[in-house]
C-alpha cells in the first residue's frame, strides 16, 4: 500500500536537508530482474535499510530526508518491477520471498553485516518477512502504517474503506461492468495483467485513484498517468490475489523470531488503508515494541505527524 501525491520541499522543513546519494548502482538479482539501489548519508554511519510501499511504488528523493546525513548510512532501492528497476511492472518471479532474497543479495553486495530495517505500509510487511527470515542480520525495526497481509486487511482495502470513503469506493466499483463488481480484485487483476495499454492503463488509474483518495487525513489527489500508476496497481493486485505469498497471519505467528530486537511502530490514528487495529495486534504480539500512535494523521508517510515520528524514531537508532 502506498501514496503518491507530491510534497514540495517547502512542506518538509521538519525533515533533514535534501541529499544526493554517495553511491548508486544496478544489481542483477536473476530471473531477468535488475534492481536500482542507492546509498546516502555517512559511509561509516549506522546502516539502515529503507523499504518502500506498494508493492510497486518505488523510492523518491524525499525518502532520503528521513535519515540524518551525518549519522546514518541509508540504503534505498526500488523493488522488482518498479521505479528504476527493470523490467518495469513485471510480475514474473515477483513474490515476497523473491524480494526477501533480493534484500539479502543487496546486503551482501554492500558488505553490511547487520542493519536496521525501516518500512511503511507494504514496506512494513516486507520488513517483517525479511526480519523473520534473517534475524541475524537485523539490528531493529522502524515500521509505519502496519500491514500484515491477513485476509481481513485485504478485505478492508477492497471493501471496508468504503465505510469512510463511499464515493471513492463507488468510483472504484463503477469502473467495472456491473456483473463484475461482486469480485473487484479478480476483475481488476485480469485487466491490470492484460498486455494492452488500452486495457491495463485505465484500470491502473482507477485502482491508484481509489487508494490515493483514502490515504490522507486531508486527501491531495494528483493527476497520475496510466504509465505512472501501472507498477503499483498491477503489483498490489498481484500480491493480493496470492495472499501476499504467505500463510494466513504468518507474520504474527512468527514474530517470536525477532521479538528480541527493538521496534518502533508508527501508526496514524485515522489511517484508513491500514487501520490501527493491525498495529495494535503487532504491538501486543511483540512485548518489547514501542507503539507511537500519531493523533492527527492518516496513512501517508509524508503527512506531518507521521514524518516527524519517523525522524524521531530514526534519531534513536544505534549501531
Amino acid at each position: 500500500m502506498s501514496a503518491h501525491a507530491a510534497t514540495s520541499h517547502a512542506d518538509l522543513t521538519d525533515l533533514h536537508p535534501p541529499i544526493d546519494p554517495f553511491e548508486s548502482g544496478v544489481l542483477d538479482v536473476g530471473d531477468g530482474h535488475s534492481l536500482y539501489w542507492e546509498q546516502c548519508g555517512a559511509p561509516d554511519g549506522v546502516p539502515v535499510l529503507f523499504l518502500h510501499g506498494g508493492p510497486g511504488a518505488g523510492i523518491a528523493p524525499s525518502y532520503r530526508r528521513f535519515f540524518n546525513p551525518t549519522r546514518h548510512r541509508a540504503v534505498l532501492f526500488d523493488q522488482r518491477g518498479c521505479g528504476r528497476s527493470a523490467p518495469r511492472a513485471d510480475i514474473t518471479a515477483n513474490t515476497t520471498w523473491h524480494l526477501v532474497a533480493d534484500i539479502e543479495r543487496l546486503r551482501e553486495h554492500l558488505g553490511i553485516a547487520r542493519w536496521h530495517v525501516v518500512g511503511g505500509s507494504w514496506g512494513s510487511t516486507l520488513a517483517l518477512a525479511y526480519g523473520q527470515a534473517h534475524p541475524e542480520h537485523c539490528l531493529g525495526f522502524v515500521l509505519r502504517g502496519i500491514f500484515l497481509f491477513r485476509a481481513q486487511e485485504v478485505d478492508w482495502f477492497l471493501n471496508g474503506m468504503g465505510v469512510f470513503f463511499p464515493e471513492a469506493r463507488a468510483a472504484f466499483l463503477d469502473f467495472l461492468p456491473e456483473e463484475e463488481r461482486a469480485s473487484p480484485l479478480e476483475s481488476y487483476y485480469r485487466r491490470l495483467c492484460d498486455p494492452h495499454p488500452s486495457v491495463h492503463g485505465p484500470a491502473a488509474v482507477a485502482w491508484s485513484r481509489y487508494e490515493e483518495s483514502c490515504s490522507r487525513l486531508v486527501p491531495r489527489l494528483g493527476e497520475n498517468s496510466a504509465a505512472a500508476c501501472l507498477p503499483l496497481a498491477r503489483m498490489e493486485a498481484h500480491y493480493m490475489m496470492h495472499h501476499g505469498f504467505m500463510d494466513e497471519a504468518q507474520l504474527l505467528r512468527d514474530v517470536g523470531r525477532i521479538a528480541h530486537l527493538p521496534a518502533t511502530l508508527i501508526q496514524g490514528r485515522y489511517d484508513m488503508v491500514c487501520p490501527p487495529v493491525t498495529a495494535q495486534a503487532l504491538h501486543q504480539a511483540w512485548p518489547g515494541s514501542r507503539l507511537d500512535m500519531v493523533p492527527d494523521a492518516g496513512h501517508a508517510a509524508m503527512e506531518p505527524g507521521i514524518r516527524r515520528a519517523i525522524v524521531r524514531a530514526l534519531a534513536r537508532l544505534s549501531g
